[in-house]
């Protein structure tokens, strides 16, 4: 059996001057579908179900599932109350481990346009940090975390709007870019770090990217206000009665 790379790499080489993640999805000899990321030194290849290498943590789906048990195995408290448990060392190297696996995939789907699955692992690398943030137990640990959450929170935008747009929806494209420009600001205000001044900047450039993608959308596809946007304006302007009717418009086309 024939142990080298050349004929996966053959006819694929790497072009960094693309600035382009270099991504496909090919089958294994088993009938399996894996993904490739083209880097300068060969092939990154994860699976593309389950954890990216293929590992069951402790016999568990996830590194987080298996936190997650161990938390609640040590009588984790109500959520409204300090936490328990913390994370140990070896456990917090794991949980960057899965972290990284997770970006890796996530961007291989946005590039080959898989948007359900770039949004699937992008809720699991934010249910991720939201442990981390609970039981990381150390800061530095946690900021090291937390600066990232702007850049999942626009991965995940980004894919909920193509999902939308895919769907013939562009209203609620518009909605999804405007939940996601919130959730990043949110994020900014609450900042773990206040010194973090690059992470702020990025933020700001993240947040720009989704208000020109906006506009792209109302331009390209003719959106005015959506129905959430009236939402909004009723509500401030006291109008209920028009605010429970766009309430009914909003619930009866959001799918069961």
């Amino acid at each position: 059996m024939r142990r080298d790379i050349d004929e996966a790499l053959h006819g694929w080489p790497y072009e960094p001057h693309t600035g382009e993640i270099a991504a496909r999805e090919v089958r294994a000899r088993d009938g399996r579908t894996v993904i490739q990321i083209r880097v300068e030194l060969g092939i990154l290849q994860m699976e593309s179900v389950g954890r990216p290498d293929g590992v069951r943590p402790h016999g568990f789906a996830t590194y987080l599932d298996y936190l997650r048990h161990r938390a609640a195995d040590r009588g984790l408290v109500p959520a409204a109350k300090a936490p328990s448990w913390t994370m140990e060392s070896a456990q917090r190297l794991e949980a960057d481990r899965e972290f990284v696996q997770y970006y890796q995939r996530r961007v291989a789907w946005l590039t080959l346009q898989q948007y359900d699955k770039a949004l699937l692992d992008a809720e699991h690398t934010l249910a991720l940090m939201d442990f981390v943030k609970r039981h990381g137990g150390d800061e530095d640990y946690i900021q090291s975390h937390e600066k990232f959450r702007g850049l999942v929170l626009f991965h995940r935008t980004q894919a909920g709007a193509a999902m939308a747009l895919e769907r013939r929806k562009p209203d609620e494209a518009i909605d999804a870019v405007r939940d996601g420009v919130e959730r990043i600001k949110a994020h900014r205000r609450a900042g773990l770090d206040e010194d973090a001044e690059d992470e702020e900047a990025g933020d700001d450039t993240l947040v720009e990217q989704l208000h020109i993608l906006e506009r792209e959308i109302r331009k390209n596809f003719s959106v005015g206000k959506t129905l959430r946007e009236q939402l909004d304006e009723a509500v401030e302007d006291e109008d209920y009665e028009r605010a429970a009717q766009l309430r009914d418009l909003i619930r009866a086309r959001t799918p069961r």
